[in-house]
């Protein structure tokens, strides 16, 4: 079986579980706090970032048709977001070509790993590392690692930012159904998944754009979807639109 090594409240790790649950991977979950810097986790990626996948069973890359690895490979460690989820639509996609989450045209191919890199890179940097590290992560963290009280300049920037890009996806969703075009693609799982750390919060303001609304009502009624609802911060009830699929 595949190992994800994964914070449940960092978004590329809940980006990369909804990958897996578009093909039907349940990976075992193994929880990191990476503030924590634990050798055992540094030894798997050095950069010290989750999330981590070592790929075994079916995502072993020398599995057979029916997803069995060979007796006594190593696990393949793959780190990151970006590259997790390349590697599991290039593998299991060759065998699943229905549930692609990259187009087969190249200028579509483009477009999605574009947004799927907005989402990732831009909404994190602007909105999901603010709120996740000051309203969740330091909760946890000793005082020496950064730990404490939010910095609630850091939480009204972001609470701001995500007002243009939920405009931003109601202006893909003008001529599409979904933000890449015609077909669910990683575009689609990557602004969820940001997004779905940020409703947790109650920071999303689904007013500002009812075609945004109305799409990650369908995405989180997907059943890649179910196990993140399942998450909670221990000491923190998740807003109410959190578990709803009517946002």
């Amino acid at each position: 079986m595949a190992t994800l090594h994964h914070h449940a409240f960092c978004p590329h790790s809940r980006f990369v579980r909804l990958v897996l649950g578009e093909f039907d991977v349940a990976p075992e979950l193994v929880e990191v706090r990476p503030w924590e810097r634990r050798q055992e986790f540094l030894m798997l990626n050095p950069a010290g970032d989750t999330p981590v996948l070592a790929a075994d069973g079916a995502l072993h890359p020398d599995s057979d048709a029916e997803g069995a690895a060979p007796a006594g490979a190593a696990p393949l460690v793959l780190s990151g977001a970006a590259v997790i989820n390349e590697y599991v639509d290039e593998l299991l996609g060759a065998r699943h070509p229905d549930r692609r989450l990259l187009p087969g045209g190249i200028a579509e191919r483009a477009e999605a790993r574009r947004l799927t890199a907005w989402f990732n890179e831009k909404f994190f940097a602007e909105v999901t590392t603010y709120l996740c590290t000051e309203k969740i992560y330091k909760r946890f963290m000793a005082t020496e690692l950064g730990g404490g009280p939010p910095d609630m300049n850091g939480v009204r920037a972001a609470r701001a930012n995500v007002r243009y890009h939920l405009r931003y996806i109601g202006f893909l969703l003008r001529d599409a159904p979904f933000l890449a075009g015609a077909r669910l693609t990683s575009a689609d799982l990557a602004a969820a998944a940001h997004l779905s750390c940020v409703d947790y919060l109650g920071d999303v303001p689904w007013s500002e754009d009812e075609a945004a609304a109305a799409w990650y009502g369908r995405i989180k009624s997907r059943p890649s979807f179910r196990t993140l609802l399942q998450d909670l911060v221990p000491g923190m009830a998740p807003a109410t639109t959190y578990a709803r699929l009517n946002v």
